[in-house]
């Protein structure tokens, strides 16, 4: 076509040239051009599509689709679904891959241990680990709903050859419907807000290799539930807020194990169903009256059925407490915890068929973050202003059985389960998201806790007061 247009307007040129128009004015002959090319025009937009020499093409597809071309006019107005037709091509049908709504992120960690014996997190004194790889997908679905999901593989997953003693699972994945920044719906698989570390317990996040007792015994994190329910913020004045979260979950149970004075892990619930049909209320309170400053508390109440064997039900109520403050490079923060059991007469890793009705624990850590000076004059490629040193220490103590109902390793009553732990730590970190941890560890213990040839708690005649190094590099990605 534009060939066409093309001779058409040489043709009129050449006439202008002749003698028949050789009296016509400049004026004449332009508009004369002009005349010609505008009916050239309206020869061609009178043309019927698909007699064109070169016929239009239609959009390519997004996604996996690209070398594929739409060859039927409007098909490429219509999305892939349930509705589209065709065959092969729809396991493309996912409104993702022509409108992608997902980030793919996540942390992994690996460490090293060198113990004079095993200790509570450390099954062995002289070790390798990796410990953690966790993917972390984010969407926003809508301006008001978003979906996070983390999916947690722990020590090379459930397949892992040598073995087999990892692990992988679904930790958390959450819809949430934001209505107003002071309530919002959420639903799923949700952490349980008891405490703050249970939170906010990433590798890369924490200053330290192993995680508080109290966060793993008392708070069995990490500690997830299948529910439902709200959360939000207030202002109460220009400096101050207050955050919230409360939820209706699944409750616990003790089908798979007892709640014994090794602390209250193997009863947590099942998040594909609730195996008691009993429910829990877990929230935590949060607040801050200024920036650097904040004080919470959390609770869990729900009903339980202590064992197979046992008739009736208990309840298993979870107090805790947490704050963080902070003043220029220093920090400290802290957490306690306290549980209270009923109806527990189940027969735990001691055997004499009583439970513990009471467990406290806490930790306090205090942060001291720096950045020399001359280390970035000497090396800015590896020193920047991003990066930073944290000196740390945390003291930290767990009693498993503070009513002492417990069998003690003599077979007597009244041998309190006590563990005690002093941790000091220095790590650096050449961009906030990633941290070498250099720890030294000091352990002991009252009474006759220990671990099995597995690394599980159980197994009196081994006790668990290790001392030593350990050594971790985490990193988000």
């Amino acid at each position: 076509m534009k060939m066409r247009l093309l001779l058409g307007a040489l043709s009129i040129l050449a006439l202008s040239v002749t003698p028949v128009f050789a009296e016509e004015s400049l004026e004449e002959r332009v508009k004369r051009l002009e005349e010609a090319l505008q009916k050239a025009q309206e020869r061609e937009s009178r043309e019927v599509p698909g007699i064109s020499s070169s016929p239009k093409q239609y959009p390519v597809e997004a996604g996996p689709m690209t070398d594929i071309r739409v060859g039927r006019p409007g098909e490429e107005k219509t999305p892939l679904g349930f509705g589209s037709t065709g065959s092969g091509k729809l396991i493309y049908a996912k409104p993702f891959i022509s409108a992608p709504k997902a980030t793919i992120g996540g942390y992994a960690d690996v460490m090293y241990n060198i113990l004079s014996r095993q200790n509570l997190d450390n099954p062995s004194r002289n070790s390798f680990g990796q410990q953690r790889l966790v993917p972390f997908i984010y969407a926003d679905i809508t301006d008001r709903v978003k979906f996070a999901a983390e999916i947690e593989i722990e020590r090379g997953g459930t397949n892992s050859p040598q073995q087999g003693d990892g692990s992988i699972q679904v930790e958390f994945a959450q819809l949430d419907y934001l209505v107003d920044e002071r309530i919002n719906l959420r639903g799923g698989i949700l952490l349980m807000p008891v405490g703050k570390f249970n939170l906010l317990h990433d590798s890369p996040l924490n200053d330290l290799v192993d995680r508080p007792m109290v966060s793993r015994l008392i708070i069995p994190s990490t500690w997830f539930e299948a529910g439902a329910g709200i959360y939000g913020t207030f202002y109460p004045t220009a400096l101050s807020k207050i955050d919230y979260e409360l939820y209706a979950v699944n409750g616990m149970t003790q089908t798979a194990g007892a709640v014994t004075d090794l602390g209250i892990r193997s009863a947590r619930g099942s998040v594909s169903r609730d195996r008691d049909d009993s429910k829990a209320i877990v929230g935590r309170l949060a607040f801050s009256p200024m920036l650097g400053i904040e004080i919470a508390g959390s609770g869990y109440h729900g009903q339980y059925k202590p064992s197979t064997a046992t008739v009736g039900s208990g309840n298993i109520d979870i107090f805790a407490v947490d704050w963080t403050l902070q003043r220029g490079p220093f920090e400290l923060i802290g957490e306690a915890a306290w549980t209270r059991i009923s109806n527990n007469n189940a027969t735990g890793a001691t055997g004499n068929g009583i439970g513990p009705a009471g467990m406290f624990g806490y930790y306090v850590q205090g942060n001291y973050h720096f950045m020399p000076e001359f280390l970035k004059r000497l090396a800015p490629t590896h020193f920047s202003d991003a990066s930073t040193f944290t000196a740390t220490v945390r003291w930290e103590q767990v009693d498993t059985d503070t009513d002492n109902r417990t069998l003690g390793g003599g077979n007597t009553l009244g041998n309190r389960r006590e563990l005690d732990r002093l941790t000091v730590g220095l790590n650096f970190r050449p961009v906030e998201d990633m941290v070498f941890k250099v720890n030294w560890q000091h352990n002991a213990q009252n009474g006759a806790l220990g671990l099995t040839p597995a690394g599980d708690l159980g197994n009196a005649s081994s006790p668990m007061d290790g001392d030593g190094f350990l050594f971790q590099a985490a990193t988000y990605f």
